[in-house]
């Protein structure tokens, strides 16, 4: 007899302590503690929530926010590394499956960051690092894009798990590789973008987005946003009272949970801080697979075929290795 899983998931709506790893961390683990309290099995967290986004890059000329990459850098995290440890260690005390954004140091260059996507079992493993495949507009120049190596479905307690990073969502390449892997559960990390254009609606975005995945997948997403706290608008903006305004626009932040059907399973979050818990049963994800199984039955994988390189991109490759 199949038994699929049924959990309490928790989405995290929170600011880091910006461009402090250390205290970001101590948050983090604070609130997976906290969500733990409250039964939950899976904690998702937003993207590159350690320690925090590169707003400069919206808000500044490239020549005007290098020195904040340069601070970014320095406050980025090596995985693996000791930051790394605490969150494997505060997964496995509480129990809990953990996605959790960070701003991951290249090894090889200093001018390498990865957008990167910790994904770690509730035993405290590391089980995927998913790197952003292609930074979206002006994150382009702060991090380097990942490769397909770490587009996984992980096997985890709560059942096959998915996670992107914010404008991944909206490739439909990447999602698909994921659900033809048999993800069941998505995470879906972003960020609070008040630097949008001003005819965009991100909250109502990462909804539609997460409604699609869901519909499209027969699956569930657990979305999980950033938000800006007014320690993080003092430092961005200083006294430029526009950036100030820009910072302070609403809608610019939504976290929730979706379901197979693509509604909301409880009342998201918008712009405030929090966590949105909701119960999951992935037994609600088989009679829609039944209708429309856009992995399965419901595709022509004789028209159509999706190849993904799913090898490390490395920069150098010595003859010993290949050996």
């Amino acid at each position: 007899m199949l038994d699929l899983p049924r959990f309490t998931a928790a989405a995290v709506q929170a600011a880091p302590v910006y461009l402090d790893p250390a205290a970001t961390v101590d948050k983090a683990v604070a609130l997976i503690q906290e969500a733990a309290r409250h039964g939950a099995g899976l904690v998702v967290f937003p993207e590159v929530f350690v320690p925090g986004y590169p707003y400069w890059n919206w808000t500044m000329t490239p020549v005007q926010g290098s020195p904040w990459y340069e601070r970014l850098y320095r406050a980025a995290v090596d995985v693996p590394g000791p930051y790394v440890d605490t969150l494997r260690a505060a997964a496995r005390q509480a129990g809990v499956v953990l996605v959790i954004g960070v701003n991951e140091r290249g090894r090889h260059s200093l001018g390498v960051l990865y957008n990167t996507l910790l994904v770690i079992g509730s035993d405290g493993e590391l089980l995927g690092v998913h790197r952003k495949l292609v930074p979206t507009w002006a994150e382009k120049l702060t991090w380097t894009p990942g490769d397909g190596s770490s587009l996984r479905v992980h096997r985890t307690a709560v059942g096959p798990l998915g996670a992107l990073a914010c404008g991944e969502n909206t490739n439909t390449l990447a999602r698909f590789t994921l659900l033809a892997q048999g993800e069941l559960v998505h995470a879906a990390s972003y960020i609070a973008l008040p630097v949008a254009p001003e005819d965009y609606d991100m909250a109502e975005a990462i909804a539609l987005r997460a409604a699609a995945h869901c519909f499209e997948g027969k699956l569930f997403t657990v979305v999980s946003c950033s938000t800006i706290s007014p320690e993080m608008v003092d430092l961005i903006a200083g006294e430029d009272q526009q950036v100030r305004k820009q910072l302070a626009r609403p809608r610019n932040a939504l976290s929730g949970i979706f379901g197979p059907d693509g509604r909301a399973v409880t009342e998201s979050l918008v712009d405030e801080e929090g966590i949105v818990y909701a119960e999951i049963d992935l037994g609600r994800c088989v009679q829609p697979k039944q209708i429309h199984d856009i992995v399965g039955h419901y595709n022509r994988f004789d028209v159509f075929q999706l190849h993904v390189n799913d090898r490390p991109l490395r920069p150098l490759v010595l003859p010993e290795e290949e050996a």
